[in-house]
């Protein structure tokens, strides 16, 4: 259990980062270039873990690296980029809490994890949450940004449960190096076409993309995806319920958006949803014990150096 704890701990860090990400791209990127937005978020990112682990696909990955990062870094963060310069920093981020009950359902077809019931549970419990945070606050909501982040929501969880079900004994930091360098190599020769040349950032703007790039994605992913390798999908996804509290908690206390009594009871609902998907608890019975052991990853290639 301590092990368990430990894992979820680490995949917490990036809800949180994400959570963050909203605020920052909202507060202080180009709302013009979403294409050149998500390229410049995933490249710096690729680059530097890639320069760390040193390491290059082989055979099957070459292909599979480019489906994940189409899914989890092309589409994934133009969407986000969009979702995040059309809403207000809460309602962006709550609308991803919907995706904990999206990746049960993913998972058990895929890689055949039936989600428990405190799962379900836990996912019911936070979409009832995500219903409050959207219908109760004040003024309109963008219905393209709400479109926008309901799709970032189902490409991701389709991306994610997809690197879980191809990740298993591939080395963590190198295959999320891959998904966001080919992710990024995609999007650059769309974004020339699309929105023209590079748009001009003042120096807040370049520090932002480096917090988003370095924090939000490098090390947020990595954290990601070492959290789907050795936990459920659906504590994973629960987990990912914390993107949403930190949003609506930055958006509240730094950009001073309201928070409504309702919108407050959606939040409380959200961390009772992440209560319920920590991991079962071992059982023991008579002399044998049942231990609940997380599967041993490749060790990484950094630590093979």
């Amino acid at each position: 259990m301590e092990a368990n704890s430990r894992w979820v701990a680490l995949t917490a860090v990036a809800p949180v980062a994400w959570g963050t990400n909203y605020f920052v791209t909202h507060e202080y990127l180009p709302a013009d270039s979403p294409l050149y937005g998500a390229a410049l978020r995933a490249l710096p990112a690729g680059l530097v873990l890639l320069l760390l682990c040193r390491r290059l696909p082989r055979g099957a990955w070459w292909g599979r690296a480019a489906v994940l990062g189409l899914l989890n870094v092309s589409v994934f963060f133009v969407l986000v980029y969009a979702a995040s310069q059309l809403l207000p920093t809460s309602v962006a981020s709550t609308v991803m809490a919907v995706s904990p009950l999206t990746m049960m359902l993913i998972a058990w077809s895929l890689v055949a994890e039936r989600p428990r019931a405190g799962h379900l549970v836990g996912a019911v419990i936070g979409l009832g949450g995500v219903c409050l945070m959207l219908l109760s606050g004040e003024g309109g909501v963008s219905v393209p940004g709400v479109l926008a982040s309901a799709g970032a929501m189902l490409v991701s969880s389709f991306g994610h449960i997809l690197t879980k079900r191809w990740g298993a004994g591939t080395d963590v930091l190198a295959s999320t190096a891959w998904q966001l360098t080919a992710g990024a190599l995609f999007l650059l020769p769309v974004a020339a076409v699309v929105e023209g040349p590079p748009p001009t950032l003042s120096l807040t703007a370049i520090l932002a993309f480096g917090y988003v790039s370095l924090v939000a994605t490098a090390l947020a992913f990595v954290a990601w995806f070492a959290g789907l390798r050795h936990l459920p999908a659906g504590t994973v996804g629960l987990i990912g319920l914390l993107n949403p509290v930190t949003g609506v908690l930055l958006g509240t206390v730094v950009a001073g958006e309201v928070l409504t009594a309702k919108q407050l009871c959606g939040l409380a609902l959200a961390l009772i949803g992440v209560v319920l998907g920590r991991p079962a608890r071992s059982v023991r019975r008579g002399s044998g014990a049942r231990v609940l052991t997380p599967p041993v990853s490749e060790p990484s290639a950094c630590d093979r150096r």
